[in-house]
């Protein structure tokens, strides 16, 4: 094994940087280009624009139950090799995407391809192993961290232009197959890379997979009995008891997780105030962030005249409103740093919550202007840009010392589940009335949508100036499961 203080051998340091670039390159193109022909995609398989929620929902939760395992997996047998097998994952979900013939196999896709999450967290490992031995590696992971999520930014808005421009010009399967290629070309790139010996620590416990298994039974259950709403009914009995289930598999596991030794879930640090708030904003900007994504899509490409409401922008016009709310969101991260040290750390994320309130909130009177929409979209954009960037920091700060990456790591899943709840229930939302396919469902139903979105970031804003008090770093000389 390689020790301490000894630099691993292999490619230089700057050209693994550019080939994990290239797969961020990969991760952009998933996350920008659907969004614009998220309509398009509904027409071709003759389904509702509400049901496009339950493709991010079902995403996202899978993502959030995915990423523990892969990410232990990468520190027993090498982050190289779990991020190749990752991205060979999520290939073959995108091209499934791309040739599904009928809406439940594209779900199925589209759930699977859910994996990419787990790329930049390992593509950071990689970057901090490789940097071992150097006497700045903590500077060097920063700046290669920094030239991956920008490289990710930058090819999200290209992609979501990209994606605008090809709509018109391509059919819906040649338009598909894009992505699919791209994220194919990177299994040759990962293939090259040596893979850095993981190092073995003498004692160590095995992977919580009972703890992931009761998580994910959770989980899994509420998502379920909401599928059921959607197909039975509000009223169904049996959908609301699955739900209910769900919740309560909570109890279980969080005695499990308190009991184990080396727990996926540090439940006892995360019953420190200090540390569930900023869990709490984490699934509740979630909600926002990742779940109203499609609705957003959806109304902007909505024919008013057809429907009453929305916009009728075109693939290519709506893919400008993604580039400007990601813009947006790479210029608030960039503020955070200036703005924290005006306000202070705590305060500026209250600043961020409140600024995405505002913005949902103003999506009511402003729903019917075009021109109003792209301020607002600026608004939402600059407030939740602060937050990514700030809540992981956040939890970072209040962990101890042998903590840190897992309660860091931890914003990631909290924010992929909340937003995959949302999502689902935004898909009963948007389809609460009517059963027409290709519908695009309600304005009532978007104002429930904004709504949610707008009280939820209240109220993620309300728990950080509740426990504002008891936000301290903790000790870093003390574990709280000791």
């Amino acid at each position: 094994m390689p020790g301490r203080g000894c630099r691993p051998p292999g490619h230089p340091l700057l050209t693994v940087i550019a080939v994990l670039a290239a797969v961020e390159v990969a991760s952009g193109v998933i996350q920008g280009y659907y969004g614009p022909v998220m309509v398009d995609i509904a027409h071709v398989h003759d389904v509702r624009y509400a049901d496009l929620n339950w493709l991010d929902a079902c995403q996202l939760v899978f993502s959030a139950l995915v990423v523990p395992p892969l990410a232990r997996l990468g520190d027993l047998v090498g982050h190289r090799r779990v991020l190749l097998a990752a991205t060979a994952v999520a290939a073959a979900a995108t091209w499934g995407i791309a040739l599904a013939p009928a809406y439940p196999l594209l779900l199925l896709a589209w759930t699977l391809q859910g994996v990419y999450i787990v790329w930049l967290p390992l593509e950071i490992a990689i970057v901090h192993r490789r940097a071992e031995g150097h006497p700045d590696q903590g500077r060097l992971t920063r700046r290669g961290a920094a030239i991956l999520v920008a490289t990710l930014e930058l090819s999200v808005i290209a992609a979501a232009v990209a994606a605008g421009q090809l709509a018109d010009r391509l059919s819906m399967t040649t338009l598909l197959v894009v992505p699919a290629v791209i994220v194919t070309l990177c299994l040759p790139l990962l293939a090259l890379l040596d893979e850095v010996p993981p190092v073995r620590t003498e004692g160590r416990v095995g992977f919580d997979w009972a703890g992931l298994a009761l998580m994910a039974l959770a989980v899994l259950s509420v998502l379920g009995g909401l599928v059921l709403v959607r197909l039975l009914g509000a009223g169904s009995a049996p959908a609301w008891l699955m739900v209910l289930a769900g919740l309560v598999l909570l109890v279980p596991w969080w005695r499990h997780e308190a009991a184990h030794p080396d727990p996926m879930v540090d439940v006892r640090l995360l019953a420190q105030p200090a540390q569930w708030s900023i869990q709490a904003t984490s699934f509740l900007i979630g909600m926002s962030l990742l779940g109203a994504q499609v609705p957003l899509q959806t109304y902007f490409r909505s024919d008013p005249d057809v429907h009453g409401f929305g916009f009728g922008l075109s693939a290519a016009a709506g893919s400008g409103r993604t580039a400007l709310y990601v813009a947006c969101l790479a210029i608030g991260a960039l503020t955070l740093a200036p703005l924290s040290r005006i306000l202070g750390a705590r305060r500026a994320m209250v600043a961020g919550c409140l600024a995405t309130a505002a913005g949902y909130a103003l999506w009511l009177p402003l729903h019917g202007s075009p021109g109003a929409a792209w301020g607002v979209m600026a608004l939402i954009g600059l407030g939740t840009g602060g937050l990514v960037a700030a809540v992981p920091a956040a939890a970072a700060s209040v962990a101890p010392v042998e903590r840190i990456g897992a309660a860091a790591g931890l914003t990631n899943a909290t924010k992929a589940i909340g937003g995959g709840l949302a999502s689902s229930v935004f898909a009963l939302c948007l389809a609460a009335t009517g059963s027409d396919r290709a519908s695009a469902g309600s304005l009532e139903g978007y104002f429930a949508v904004w709504t949610i979105c707008s009280v939820a970031a209240a109220a993620a804003a309300v728990v950080l100036l509740v426990t504002a008090r008891v936000a301290v770093p903790a000790d870093p000389a003390r574990s709280p499961s000791g």
